[in-house]
């Protein structure tokens, strides 16, 4: 089985997984996870081999980590394969930053540990959201295929941080208990303070509450992240537009208020220099 749209590509049959990784997994505009359910597969992946056996979930992250090298797989391998489209992981991700504390320290922990043995019950999680999202896939009828294909992805994504907590709790080194350097504490910091105050969208005001001058700021975040404070302001800010542009039907000027933006004028006018087109025109254009 090979599916696919503009965003998403799902495979369970061996070329399914070479045509993936030559034209979209080599690209780190990509997130994929792969469950092994048979035999094993070899990858170059962060300059060594990792072997990925029976049970194992890998996870590569977009942004924060290299394509996927030479591979060599066993005569036996089997898998199910989801690839998704960078700004979809984003917006998940904007998702949970708003109810997940520890959403950064995941995130790095799965940057530096990208192998997952499931227990079974995991295992059978991960098949029954592969089955759903294979189903939306061949569904061409839906009007709503693509906002019930992102309730997956969610549902899916808090699994995956759910497991995560219990693994935390299990391992010998919990995420928790990772050494934190100064720069991981003060990128941390304005992570948790912009999870708390999303709609202040000015590097001074969060370099005021940490006592630290804005530059040296941005210095920090882009030597942890590779982006300064304002992209990563920038960032939230705009998934949160494309959220309430796509998702629901509250009039602009609405928007603009739940957004604390002054007026609906300066909305728009931030949502032009962002996306290149005025909401509606981005609202019709999703829709």
């Amino acid at each position: 089985m090979i599916l696919f749209n503009d965003s998403l590509f799902v495979t369970d049959e061996q070329e399914g997984f070479r045509i993936c990784r030559e034209t979209r997994t080599t690209s780190i505009a990509t997130m994929t996870v792969i469950l092994c359910t048979a035999g094993y597969i070899d990858v170059y992946f962060h300059g060594a081999m990792l072997r990925i056996n029976s049970g194992d979930l890998f996870v590569r992250i977009p942004d924060f980590s290299q394509p996927l090298g030479p591979y060599k797989m066993s005569p036996d391998f089997a898998f199910k394969q989801v690839t998704i489209d960078a700004s979809i992981y984003e917006q998940l991700m904007y998702d949970h930053m708003r109810v997940e504390p520890n959403w950064w320290s995941k995130q790095e922990y799965v940057k530096k540990n990208p192998i997952f043995h499931l227990n079974q019950q995991s295992i059978e999680f991960f098949d029954v959201y592969f089955h759903l999202i294979t189903l939306q896939l061949r569904d061409n009828q839906s009007d709503y295929r693509k906002q019930i294909m992102m309730l997956i992805a969610r549902g899916a994504t808090m699994e995956m941080l759910n497991y995560m907590d219990k693994l935390a709790i299990t391992t010998d080194e919990p995420m928790s208990r990772v050494s934190v350097n100064h720069s991981d504490y003060l990128f941390r910091e304005f992570v948790s303070l912009l999870q708390m105050h999303p709609h202040q969208r000015e590097v001074q005001w969060y370099a005021k509450q940490m006592n630290i001058s804005p530059k040296y700021l941005s210095e920090v975040c882009k030597e942890r992240s590779d982006k300064s404070a304002g992209e990563w302001i920038a960032d939230i800010t705009v998934s949160e537009l494309k959220h309430y542009l796509q998702n629901t039907t509250l009039p602009i000027h609405d928007i603009a208020r739940v957004m604390e933006f002054p007026n609906a004028s300066f909305f728009c006018q931030y949502t032009k220099k962002h996306l290149g087109m005025t909401p509606n025109h981005y609202r019709k254009l999703k829709r």
